[in-house]
């Protein structure tokens, strides 16, 4: 299994300065840092995953989930749009990859607050990048939301790029959330309560 580059330095660091202050005599401050220093190995596992085929398929951008289902929804997509919300616990993957298959069509970062993940209020309030994607006349968006531990977006990806349907396209660092907007008509596969996983998982069907 693949670690996410972004993670290498936390881990290097926590590691090398355990290891240290073990040798140093400070056995259990080593053992704590050695301890976090696994932690964020296992938290920035990046796996391989297989892609559905089915070019009208829409996928879950992270693992998480499913904590809220919003029909009618204004966003980055216009009025009228299904707003799915995934919750990343830290124990999930954090990886983020792209719903759809197409070109960037918008990214948007706004800096905010750092409320729960859980909370819909974060969504509005919190951190957060939003993208949207297009392929044609069609136009898939997420937001990559941080949460109350979350303190960096990572976003690999810039306007006008092509992206393939789940591709890896970005990073939340630790406990956090994203929503997706899907355009009017389409056809859901999740709901409220599900677990998805990033680019395996199909949330909908487009319309």
């Amino acid at each position: 299994m693949g670690i996410a580059r972004e993670g290498w330095p936390y881990i290097a660091v926590l590691l090398c300065v355990g290891a240290l202050l073990a040798a140093m005599g400070f056995a259990v401050a080593g053992g704590v840092l050695a301890f976090l220093g696994l932690f964020c190995l296992y938290f920035f596992r990046d796996p391989e995953r297989v892609i559905p085929e089915g070019a009208n398929l829409v996928l879950s951008p992270a693992d998480g989930k499913v904590v809220g289902v919003a029909e009618g929804a204004d966003g980055p997509i216009g009025p009228g749009a299904t707003q799915l919300s995934i919750f990343l616990s830290i124990f999930d993957v954090h990886v983020n990859r792209a719903p759809i298959g197409g070109r960037i069509e918008r990214v948007e970062y706004h800096a905010g607050e750092f409320l729960p993940a859980f909370d819909d209020k974060a969504s509005m309030r919190n951190e957060q990048n939003t993208v949207v994607v297009r392929d044609g006349e069609v136009r898939v968006a997420f937001k990559q939301i941080a949460g109350l531990i979350a303190r960096r977006i990572v976003f690999k990806k810039r306007l006008d790029d092509a992206v393939l349907r789940g591709e890896r396209v970005g990073l939340i660092k630790f406990g956090s959330r994203v929503d997706v907007f899907l355009p009017a008509g389409s056809r859901l596969r999740v709901k409220r309560g599900d677990r998805v996983a990033g680019g395996s998982s199909v949330l909908a069907e487009l319309p």
